[in-house]
C-alpha cells in the first residue's frame, strides 16, 4: 500500500488540476487501478531511493574531497575560472576525453611531454592568488567554514550503531506487536512526497512556466519527451538562479546562505553534468553512427523519422545504447594504445587508469565553461573518427562495388531457417566464443604495434612513439627518483587540512606520472602531420577490410546452406567472422610450430586431433542432445499449453527447441554455479577447471552427460508412457486421454516443485524445531577429545564425547 500511495501522490503532483488534490485523501484509500499504482509507486520510491543515495555520497566527496575554493572563500562561481587552470581535466562522456587545455606544440628536444609544461607558472601564480584571496578573506567567513567543517565531523556512529540494533525486521513490519510501524510508513510516505515535490515538481513546473513563457512549448511536445526536457530546463534554471542568488548572497555576507546556496549549485550541477555525459553524448554518436551508416542499409532519414514517430522511447534506447557501445570501445582502444605508445604520447587524453582519476571531484571542482568546452571538442572528434571509418568507407565500397551494398535487414519469411533461431544461435554460440578469446586483443595489439614500428622507421619518429630501448633502465630509476622526490615534496597534510589537502595537491600536480624522453627529429611538426595523415589511411583501410571481408565470406558459406534465400546481414557477418578468426587462429598455431621440427608437428597434430575428437563427442552430448532434450521438454510443459487450444495438435521444430535449450542450459549452469554446492555443481566446477586441453571424456559422460541425459529423458519419457499406455487402459474417452495427454507434463512438473517446497518446508521446521528446543532447555556444551579406544581397554568404559545437559 505503500507503494500504491506514492504512486497516487505522484499522480496528483503532475496532474496539475485542484481537483486532483481535493481528491487525494479519497484516491489514496480507493482500491482502483490497484496493481498498476503499485508498480508506478515502486519505481518513484527507488527512483527516490536511488537520488538519496547519490546524494549523501556527493556530500562524502564534498566533505572528504573539499569543496571548491569559491565555496570556501567569498568568490563567485562563475569568477572562480582562474583557480582552475592547473587542475587535472576532466574524463567525462564516458571515454578519455579530449583535453583542450593543454599545449599546441611539444616541447623542445629531449624535454617531458607532460600534460601542461607550464605547469611551475600557473602554480606560482595560483599560489599567489590563493595568498591575496586568504589576505583579503575576513575572519567571519573563515570561522564559518571552521564551524560547518566541525559540525560535518561532530557525529557519534555509536549512536547509529544503537539505533540500526533497535530497528529489526519484526519491528519495522510491526510483527512484534508494537505500532511502530505506522511511524515508519508514515514518515516514509511523507519523505518521498516531500522528495517528489523538491526534486521533480518544483524544477518540471519551473521549466513548463518557462518554456510557455519563451514560446517553446510546441517544439518540446513535438519530441516526445516533454516531461525530460522541461525538467532539465527547469535545473538549467534552477542552477542559474542558484549563481546569482550566491553572488547576491555573497555582496551582502550572508556566510551561511552563501554556503548553502553553493552546494546547492554543486548538487544540480553534477546532476546536469552527469546527464550530459552519460545521456546525451552517447546519444548523440548513436545518432550520428546511424545517420552516416544509412546507405549501408538503403534507408533514408524520412524512415528513421517515421520510427521515432512510431516508438519514440526505443528509438532513443537503441541509438543510446549504440553510442554508449561505440565510446565503450573507443575508451578500450585508447587502453590499448597506451601499452604500445611511449607514454606521454597521448598527452591530450585523460587516462582512465590513472589512480588519481576521479571524475566527480572533477565535476565538483572544473568551471562550466571547461566541461562545455571538453564536450564540444569530444563531440568533434568522435564524429570526425565515425565519418572517417565508417561514412567515407560506405561511399568507396558504393562506388567500387556497386551491388555489394545495402546489407540485408529485412526479415523474410520464405527463409528456411528461422531468426530467432540464428539469432539465438549468434548471441549464445559464435559472440561468446569471439570475445572470450583473449588471442584476439594479442592480435590486434599486435598489429598496433607492428603498425607502430613501421611508422617510426618510415618516418623517423620511433624515439617519439615506442621510446629509446637503451634508455628504458635510465629511464625506470629516473621515474623511480623522481616519484621519491615527489612524494618527498608533497608531503603529508597537516593534521587540520585532511583530505581536502591531499586532493587539491593531486589536482595541482602537472605532467603523468609515466613518462620517457624522447629524441626530436628535424621537421617534427611536418612528421606529426605525416603520420596523422598515415593514421587515417591505415584507419580507413581498415574499416574497407572490415566492412567487406566478413560480410562476403559469410554470404558465400551461407549460401551452400539457404541457397538464395536472403539471410540477414548480422548472421552473415557474425558467419564470416568467427571463419576469419578460426583461420587466423590455425595460421598462428602452424607458424608457432614450424620452427620446432616435422615429429614435433606430428606429435601436436595427433594430440590436437584426439582432443578434437574428444571435444566434438562432447559438444555432441552436451551442446546437442541436452539442448535439444530441454527445448522439447520447455516447448511441452510451457509453450504447448499455453499457445495451442486442446483441439488443435501442436507441431515441433528441433532446430527451435535446440535452439532455445541452448539459451535454458546456459541459464541453468549459471544459476547451478551461483547456487549452492552439490553434485552437479561440484562437476560443472570441475569440467570447467579442466579445460578443452585437459578434457575427461570419461569423467564427463560419466558424471555430467548421463545422469543429465538420464533425467530429461526420463522426463520426457514417463509422462509419454502415463498418457499414451497406461490412460487407455481405464476406458477413459477419447477427449479424457486428449486432456491428460496434453496436459500431464505440466500437471506432473506442478507436482514436483510442490513436492519440492513441501520437503523444503518440512527441513526449515525441523532446524526451527531445532532451535526453539535448543533455546528453551539447551543450557551448555562442552568440546571433549575424541580418544580411540584399544585392544587392552576394551573393558573399561569409554570416555564422554560430549555432554548437554
Amino acid at each position: 500500500m505503500d507503494t500504491a500511495e506514492e504512486g497516487r501522490i505522484y499522480k496528483c503532483l503532475f496532474t496539475g488540476s485542484v481537483s486532483s488534490l481535493l481528491t487525494l485523501p479519497l484516491d489514496m484509500l480507493s482500491t482502483d487501478n490497484l496493481l498498476a499504482d503499485c508498480l508506478q509507486g515502486c519505481f518513484v520510491v527507488t527512483c527516490t531511493l536511488c537520488a538519496f543515495i547519490s546524494l549523501v555520497w556527493l556530500r562524502e566527496q564534498i566533505v572528504h574531497g573539499g569543496a571548491p575554493i569559491w565555496l570556501e572563500h567569498a568568490a563567485p562561481p562563475f569568477n572562480a575560472a582562474g583557480h582552475h587552470q592547473n587542475e587535472a581535466p576532466a574524463g567525462g562522456n564516458g571515454a578519455e576525453n579530449v583535453a583542450p587545455d593543454q599545449p599546441a606544440n611539444p616541447p623542445a628536444e629531449n624535454a617531458v611531454v607532460g600534460e601542461n609544461p607550464a605547469a611551475q607558472d600557473d602554480q606560482a601564480e595560483e599560489e599567489e592568488e590563493e595568498n591575496e584571496e586568504e589576505d583579503d578573506a575576513g575572519g567571519e567567513d573563515a570561522a564559518d567554514a571552521n564551524n560547518g567543517a566541525q559540525d560535518d565531523m561532530n557525529w557519534n556512529a555509536l549512536e547509529w550503531d544503537r539505533a540500526a540494533e533497535e530497528l529489526t525486521w519484526e519491528r519495522m513490519l510491526g510483527l512484534d506487536g508494537s505500532l511502530v510501524f505506522l511511524e515508519h510508513v508514515f514518515w516514509v510516505v511523507s519523505l518521498n512526497t516531500l522528495f517528489i515535490l523538491v526534486f521533480a515538481f518544483c524544477p518540471y513546473h519551473i521549466g513548463h512556466f518557462s518554456l510557455v513563457g519563451l514560446g517553446f512549448e510546441e517544439h518540446v511536445q513535438a519530441s516526445h519527451f516533454e516531461g525530460l526536457i522541461t525538467t532539465i530546463v527547469g535545473y538549467i534554471l534552477l542552477a542559474i538562479t542558484l549563481i546569482i542568488c550566491h553572488g547576491l548572497a555573497t555582496l551582502v555576507k550572508f556566510h551561511r546562505s552563501r554556503r548553502l546556496l553553493g552546494v546547492c549549485y554543486i548538487v544540480v550541477k553534477v546532476s546536469l553534468l552527469v546527464v550530459v555525459e552519460i545521456g546525451v553524448f552517447p546519444l548523440i554518436c548513436g545518432w550520428w553512427l546511424d545517420i552516416c551508416s544509412l546507405e549501408m542499409f538503403d534507408a533514408t532519414l524520412k524512415d528513421r523519422e517515421l520510427s521515432f514517430q512510431s516508438a519514440p522511447g526505443t528509438t532513443m534506447f537503441l541509438h543510446w545504447l549504440v553510442g554508449m557501445v561505440y565510446v565503450f570501445y573507443f575508451a578500450s582502444f585508447i587502453l590499448l594504445l597506451r601499452e604500445v605508445l611511449r607514454p606521454g604520447v597521448l598527452w591530450f587524453l585523460r587516462n582512465l587508469n590513472d589512480p588519481d582519476f576521479n571524475p566527480v571531484q572533477e565535476m565538483i571542482h572544473l568551471p562550466i565553461y571547461r566541461h562545455l568546452r571538453r564536450f564540444i571538442l569530444s563531440v568533434i572528434v568522435f564524429g570526425s573518427i565515425v565519418l572517417l571509418m565508417l561514412w567515407l568507407p560506405i561511399r568507396i565500397i558504393k562506388s567500387l562495388l556497386p551491388n555489394f551494398l545495402p546489407y540485408n535487414v529485412m526479415l523474410y519469411s520464405d527463409a528456411p531457417v528461422s531468426e530467432l533461431s540464428l539469432e539465438l544461435l549468434l548471441l549464445q554460440v559464435v559472440l561468446p566464443a569471439l570475445l572470450e578469446q583473449g588471442h584476439t586483443r594479442q592480435w590486434l595489439k599486435g598489429l598496433v604495434r607492428a603498425w607502430t614500428v613501421t611508422a617510426g622507421y618510415l618516418l623517423d619518429l620511433h624515439s617519439y612513439l615506442l621510446g629509446d630501448q637503451e634508455e628504458n633502465e635510465n629511464s625506470a630509476n629516473q621515474q623511480a627518483n623522481n616519484n621519491q622526490h615527489a612524494r618527498n615534496n608533497n608531503a603529508l597534510p597537516v593534521v587540520g587540512e585532511g583530505l581536502h589537502a591531499a586532493h587539491q595537491a593531486i589536482l595541482q600536480q602537472g605532467g603523468p606520472v609515466g613518462f620517457q624522453p624522447y629524441r626530436r627529429p628535424p621537421h617534427f611538426p611536418l612528421r606529426i602531420f605525416l603520420l596523422i595523415v598515415f593514421m587515417c589511411i591505415t584507419l580507413l583501410i581498415a574499416s574497407l577490410i572490415c566492412l567487406t571481408l566478413p560480410v562476403f565470406a559469410g554470404r558465400w558459406l551461407m549460401s551452400f546452406w539457404t541457397g538464395t534465400a536472403k539471410i540477414h546481414e548480422l548472421y552473415t557477418a557474425a558467419c564470416g567472422l568467427y571463419v576469419c578468426w578460426l583461420t587466423i587462429r590455425a595460421v598462428t598455431v602452424l607458424v608457432a610450430w614450424m620452427p620446432q621440427g616435422r615429429r614435433v608437428i606430428f606429435q601436436k597434430v595427433k594430440e590436437w586431433s584426439l582432443m578434437i575428437m574428444k571435444t566434438v563427442i562432447v559438444a555432441v552430448l552436451l551442446a546437442g542432445v541436452v539442448p535439444l532434450l530441454l527445448g522439447l521438454l520447455f516447448e511441452l510443459v510451457i509453450v504447448a499449453p499455453l499457445r495451442v487450444p486442446l483441439d488443435q495438435t501442436p507441431l515441433f521444430y528441433p532446430w527451435q527447441d535446440w535452439a532455445l535449450g541452448v539459451l535454458h542450459a546456459k541459464i541453468i549452469a549459471a544459476i547451478t554455479l551461483m547456487g549452492p554446492q552439490w553434485w552437479l555443481k561440484t562437476v560443472i566446477e570441475q569440467v570447467y577447471a579442466n579445460g578443452i586441453r585437459n578434457i575427461d571424456l570419461q569423467y564427463i559422460i560419466r558424471k555430467l552427460a548421463a545422469p543429465v541425459i538420464s533425467v530429461l529423458l526420463l522426463s520426457l519419457c514417463v509422462p509419454y508412457v502415463i498418457a499414451s499406455g497406461v490412460v487407455p487402459l481405464l476406458g477413459v474417452t477419447a477427449e479424457m486421454q486428449n486432456l491428460v495427454h496434453r496436459r500431464i507434463y505440466p500437471f506432473l512438473l506442478m507436482v514436483v516443485v510442490l513436492m519440492g517446497i513441501l520437503s523444503f518446508q518440512v527441513r526449515q521446521f525441523k532446524r526451527l524445531y531445532e532451535h526453539i528446543k535448543n533455546d528453551k532447555y539447551l543450557v551448555g556444551q562442552r568440546l571433549v577429545n575424541y580418544e580411540r579406544k584399544s585392544g587392552k581397554q576394551g573393558t573399561s568404559p569409554p570416555p564422554p564425547q560430549s555432554s548437554q545437559e
